[in-house]
């Protein structure tokens, strides 16, 4: 039987690892810098939930190697304990305790004792959650209600401004989950945060991604015209996919200016089905009321000069990670997660039914529209064109 030689990393390869790691590169682009799989490189990264250790430093306090070699030369020449003490500018009775603990006058020796001093000063620092028992239940309950850390540390604050033991910030909440060896918040309390993963992703993660993935000749939403900023003029839509399981997919599109919502049935997420899709909902409208569409940066609008030449429309790119920038879009998904729950295969929905709950959600009156209907606003709109 072949086994598998076991992969070892040196000091210097395992800091440009959590280097990269904080940067936000993946397990796999990690390892082939290592010329490793990515599978040697997430033991590494777990062991502390992804979160990068601190690095170890000794205390000013600590006595030095130099003092220690100090404390040898004076034994070899004879003095006493307050001799070299008076030498270091130490406290005799530290001196007479490093020597005790080191083997006395005679067995003494600077470098084992620096090197014995280290090891032992290697201890897990307590987690202030380990010791206040009502903190940490406090911390669960509103954690299983997905409550986030920092909602959590920020209302913590607010419940107790005076009493420090009963406050906690949210990174040590995010600590206490993803390093289990403290042992302190439970580990399947994970999966109540926002993203149940299972080691910590740095917060440049996402947008290193976003990045990598560029689409041709895009324009930035930086270059969108002023009118269409201030939802003032009709015409100038947003537009997204809702993801499925068992790769189904809805695109959905908003109008800014009266929040009408059209959905469009999706047979793949490859920028050929999503172009066709968004093609064939846009020849359903009058070119008056559909002017610009505007996207984040998702492979599937890699397409989108095809989309521009067969339909006169312009495409704008949100910024990486900016999804406020397609506010009416994101909200209108959220609403259509009621029709359309997370985890459940949408690709049963035919096109007719899509446009059911399109309607369903057109009808509605929204405050935003001081309780107009998308649907009444939309119709005044095509009314003024006619």
């Amino acid at each position: 039987m072949k086994y598998r030689q076991r992969t070892f990393y040196t000091d210097k390869q395992k800091s440009e690892m959590w280097d990269r790691w904080q940067r936000g590169e993946s397990m796999s682009s990690i390892g082939r810098r290592f010329d490793r799989a990515s599978s040697s490189i997430f033991p590494h990264l777990a062991v502390t939930g992804g979160i990068r250790p601190l690095d170890r430093r000794r205390s000013r306090f600590a006595l030095t190697l130099i003092e220690r070699e100090e404390i040898s030369r004076g034994l070899a020449a004879k003095r006493s304990f307050r001799s070299i003490a008076r030498i270091l500018r130490r406290s005799p009775s530290t001196i007479s305790r490093e020597i005790g603990r080191n083997g006395g006058r005679q067995a003494y020796r600077a470098a084992p004792s620096d090197q014995r001093a280290w090891d032992c000063a290697k201890r897990p620092k307590s987690c202030k959650l380990s010791f206040n028992a009502p903190l940490c239940q406090w911390i669960s309950r509103k954690l299983r209600l997905k409550w986030s850390p920092e909602q959590i540390a920020g209302w913590l604050k607010r419940e107790h401004p005076n009493q420090e033991k009963n406050r906690v910030s949210h990174e040590t909440i995010y600590r206490s989950l993803y390093v289990q060896t403290r042992g302190v918040l439970k580990k399947e309390l994970q999966e109540c945060l926002r993203s149940p993963r299972a080691i910590r992703r740095s917060r440049h993660a996402t947008q290193k991604g976003l990045k990598l993935r560029k689409i041709k000749d895009a324009i930035s939403i930086s270059e969108r015209p002023p009118e269409v900023e201030d939802r003032a003029v009709p015409g100038h839509w947003e537009g997204d996919l809702i993801v499925g399981s068992n790769n189904s997919y809805i695109a959905t599109l908003v109008e800014r200016h009266s929040r009408f919502v059209m959905l469009a049935k999706v047979e793949n997420r490859d920028t050929q089905s999503v172009i066709t899709a968004l093609i064939k909902q846009a020849r359903k409208l009058p070119k008056e009321l559909y002017k610009s569409l505007t996207w984040d940066r998702g492979s599937e609008m890699a397409g989108h000069r095809k989309f521009t030449i067969a339909t006169n429309i312009d495409v704008y790119f949100c910024d990486p990670q900016s999804p406020w920038q397609r506010g009416s879009n994101e909200n209108t998904n959220r609403l259509l997660r009621q029709y359309f729950p997370k985890g459940i295969d949408i690709s049963g929905f035919s096109q007719a039914k899509l446009s059911a709950v399109a309607r369903q959600l057109n009808e509605r009156p929204r405050k935003t529209l001081q309780y107009q209907t998308p649907a009444e606003k939309f119709e005044a709109c095509v009314a003024a064109i006619r």
